[in-house]
């Protein structure tokens, strides 16, 4: 591809919580998304699903739950769903934007399916808490079946494992249309959990984490940037505290020597970081950009946010 292209990582503030929040959420990351195709690029977006597949999973638990003859959805059929509709309001509202800036350019969604591997040491530590608080008659059924629950404030709830992405099936339709020029939603939520078996895909019962997901479709389709958007303009070392300092432009060595000094928390900032350094050690035109939807223009112009870049 002549053109640059841009994978943009969409967090969970990208999407709001309610449906009216999505609603009114996906415009505003659509106007970030639509000063980047202005500039030429070409852009795949994958996003956040975590309130959304917890809203589906325990919508369906309590469904099936009253209703005896329905079976309760599994997950990756409940982050099948959130994919669809999440891309639904994401397509459209991207759409609406570039025509308003008059830019004829096709959305498309596509609904991607993520290889794990079944002896990832990560099912043995499930971590993502889903779904409905559950009484624990519930939950001692739950762990009958197999699942993990963990105790919350009213009651139990399931925890399900995060385990690492090895492989996008989907990646040859997503390079297609892309190179196309296409605009491409793909991946939603760290993309739908499968383990082959024979010529099958079984979902498994698990989330994958968004931002590595992202960082491998960036590799795959070996773009120029990644770009995570978040909740804060720019990553701080000691952030809350009066020491706070915040982080501009640094190479992938600084990088990650700050994050194996544990200045990012586990399952918010860490993975970003571990997305990004995996992607910009890959190759020295490659830089990937930690910052919020409103400051992603400027910080994809180099002029805010935290960059990380490979200088050698």
């Amino acid at each position: 591809m002549d053109k640059k292209t841009v994978v943009i990582a969409l967090g969970h503030r990208a999407l709001g919580t309610t449906l009216p929040e999505q609603k009114r959420a996906t415009k505003e990351a659509a106007k970030a998304v639509a000063d980047l195709v202005e500039m030429g690029t070409n852009v795949a977006i994958t996003h956040s699903n975590s309130q959304q597949v917890s809203m589906i999973h325990m919508a369906l638990g309590e469904f099936a739950q009253n209703h005896p003859e329905y079976t309760p959805a599994p997950m990756s059929v409940c982050s099948a769903m959130s994919q669809g509709y999440i891309g639904y309001d994401l397509q459209n509202a991207i759409r609406a934007e570039l025509i308003t800036r008059g830019i004829r350019k096709s959305v498309c969604t596509v609904m991607t399916q993520v290889l794990i591997d079944p002896y990832d040491e990560a099912f043995y530590k499930p971590s993502k808490v889903i779904g409905r608080v559950l009484t624990k008659e519930e939950a001692e059924a739950e762990e009958r079946k197999g699942n993990f629950v963990t105790r919350v404030k009213g009651g139990y709830r399931r925890i399900v494992a995060s385990p690492s992405p090895k492989e996008i099936i989907e990646i040859d339709t997503i390079r297609a249309l892309l190179e196309s020029g296409r605009i491409v939603i793909c991946c939603g939520g760290g993309g739908i959990p499968v383990i082959e078996q024979g010529v099958d895909l079984r979902g498994a019962s698990a989330v994958i984490e968004k931002d590595l997901i992202s960082g491998l479709l960036a590799i795959e389709l070996s773009a120029d940037t990644l770009m995570i958007l978040t909740s804060v303009d720019e990553v701080s070392l000691r952030y809350g505290s009066q020491n706070e300092k915040t982080i501009g432009r640094i190479d992938v060595r600084q990088a990650r020597n700050y994050m194996e000094e544990n200045h990012f928390e586990k399952g918010s900032m860490r993975p970003k970081f571990e997305a990004a350094i995996d992607f910009v050690e890959l190759g020295k035109k490659r830089r990937a950009i930690i910052t919020s939807i409103p400051r992603a223009k400027a910080a994809y112009l180099e002029k805010a946010g935290t960059l990380i870049v490979n200088d050698l």
